[in-house]
């Protein structure tokens, strides 16, 4: 038995969590302190009798065709019996006081359905359908609302987006900022499940770029849509992944210290927003994952473009882990153009940093069930770090999702990816992958922001031409080309398109070192 002066202090501990909502919860693996392990023992011993995480809640969208679990707490060794959609499902609580259970896989309805929990008492869950579920999460540019926001600029023709926004059967949950030194059972100041709307999505600032991928899906598979946000702004991939994450790379394993509940988190600290923000969706049924972040990790005084794609790696690894679902599909955002090294800021110490940032992100496609999204093409102004085209961002998400995840045939969702390149005299000849509808010009002008370079590995401006389904790179400065590079520039908006309107990945041809020039390379200064 506790002394009392401890049952004091525990109970103090147990309010705040409760007032809060923020019951740690081990993460699989790793052990709590003996204060957060008492605390919850002490929490599970005077709980009501049926609590819920927040994300299941009235208007919500399960799942469909795959296993949904659903979960909650109440006193130990109660018998608990869900009901839903004709389904029966039986659980008893465990000593500590959580109960799951696993609907088997649903059928898309667009009809109301009430699930109702049975736990010494009952609750009802009201309006629920069921279609497809995606988590959106990253930092600014996936938090970026389709109205208006301090510091930023609107979307494009935003009152009419707001204005022809009401889609019933579209569902949106936000997650709130926080922190927590431990994976948290639930998110903070829940707001719940809100019908899609001008007003709804205003009030809640939800993700434009999220609600625009999800319109696309609805539109195209006509089944119910559900999307949740987690996201914030500034913030860099590392607090975002868990310490398993960080347990599967060798070069990270100094990033999963257990972190101090007694200090001030930020949110810099590594696992800090996992444990806060992710932490209590793990289980929740879901298609897949979007994913747009990376400015923070591209900017400082050593910025991530050598090792992003190992962060990426972890963070990916370690929410499918978590999740259990498998190799759900996490479909990202190649981060846009931005004069990071050029602007009146200098925010990173070297003119490559950004290129050698998408190639980082490129070379995250070797994980698989993953896509990337190219945006060179949408920095409306390489001077602010948020563009405005959403629209065309949630569009493109939503071709990699209908194109891999959903089998449209049909559906071109890749730009052109270069493949191999050969010597022909003076001559580089580059093949690429993803042409359908062939290599274009797409404003009809000569291809642009190719250099190439000799064996002296300086490189030039380049002339660039499609023949026969290849481009063809050429300058008369390089008589013997060993390499070339596209889109080589942080502002670099090129020209080379797929048939499908899809812009070709940044590349470079060479696996030189690159140079950390503090000054700006010839070829970049007109």
């Amino acid at each position: 038995m506790f002394e009392m002066k401890t049952m004091k202090n525990l109970f103090v501990k147990f309010l705040a969590f409760a007032v809060t909502g923020l019951v740690p919860v081990p993460e699989p693996g790793r052990a709590q302190t003996t204060d957060a392990v008492a605390a919850t023992n002490y929490a599970a011993a005077v709980q009501p009798a049926l609590q819920l995480p927040s994300v299941f809640g009235d208007n919500m969208v399960l799942q469909q065709k795959q296993p949904v679990p659903i979960w909650g707490w109440c006193q130990p060794g109660i018998a608990v019996t869900v009901k839903f959609s004709g389904q029966v499902q039986h659980a008893k609580t465990g000593t500590d006081g959580r109960w799951q259970v696993k609907l088997t896989a649903l059928t898309a309805s667009s009809r109301p359905a009430d699930l109702v929990i049975e736990a010494g008492e009952t609750r009802t869950l009201t309006n629920i359908l069921v279609g497809e579920v995606w988590l959106c999460s990253g930092q600014s540019n996936m938090e970026k609302p389709i109205g208006k926001q301090p510091g930023q600029r609107p979307c494009f023709n935003y009152e009419q987006e707001l204005a022809a926004a009401d889609f019933p059967e579209i569902r949106l949950f936000k997650v709130h900022t926080a922190l927590a030194a431990v994976p948290q059972k639930d998110v903070n100041k829940p707001s719940g499940w809100q019908l899609c709307s001008s007003n709804s999505l205003e009030a809640i600032k939800f993700s434009a770029a999220g609600y625009f991928f999800g319109r696309e899906i609805h539109d195209q598979l006509k089944v119910p849509v559900g999307l949740v946000e987690s996201s914030w702004g500034g913030t860099r991939i590392e607090p975002w992944t868990p310490a398993a994450g960080f347990e599967m790379e060798p070069s990270l394993k100094g990033l999963a210290k257990p972190l101090s509940a007694s200090s001030k988190l930020s949110n810099t600290n590594p696992m800090a927003i996992y444990n806060a923000m992710i932490a209590p969706l793990v289980h929740f049924a879901m298609r897949g994952v979007l994913w747009y972040q990376g400015e923070s990790n591209c900017m400082g005084d050593q910025p991530d473009g050598a090792i992003y794609t190992e962060k990426m790696k972890a963070l990916i690894g370690s929410w499918r882990q978590l999740w259990g679902e498998g190799s759900f599909p996490f479909y990202y955002v190649q981060i846009a153009p931005f004069d990071y090294f050029t602007g009146k800021t200098r925010r990173v110490p070297y003119a490559d940093a950004l290129p050698e940032f998408w190639e980082a992100q490129t070379h995250a496609l070797s994980i698989p069930n993953t896509g990337m999204i190219v945006t060179t093409d949408l920095a409306d102004d390489v001077k602010d770090i948020h563009p405005r085209n959403k629209q065309e961002v949630g569009r493109r998400l939503a071709l990699l999702a209908l194109g891999k995840t959903y089998g449209h045939k049909d559906v071109i969702c890749e730009g052109p990816m270069f493949k191999k390149m050969k010597v022909r005299g003076s001559d580089a000849v580059l093949s690429f992958d993803d042409t359908t509808g062939g290599l274009v010009s797409k404003d009809g002008q000569p291809l642009n922001w190719f250099t190439i370079a000799g064996a002296d590995k300086k490189f030039v401006p380049a002339g660039a031409m499609v023949t026969n389904g290849t481009v063809v790179v050429f300058s008369p400065d390089v008589a013997k080309p060993v390499a070339v590079r596209f889109a080589w520039s942080e502002i670099a908006q090129p020209d080379l398109y797929n048939g499908a309107g899809l812009p070709a990945v940044p590349f470079r041809t060479d696996r030189f070192d690159l140079m950390k020039q503090t000054a700006l390379p010839p070829d970049r200064q007109n």
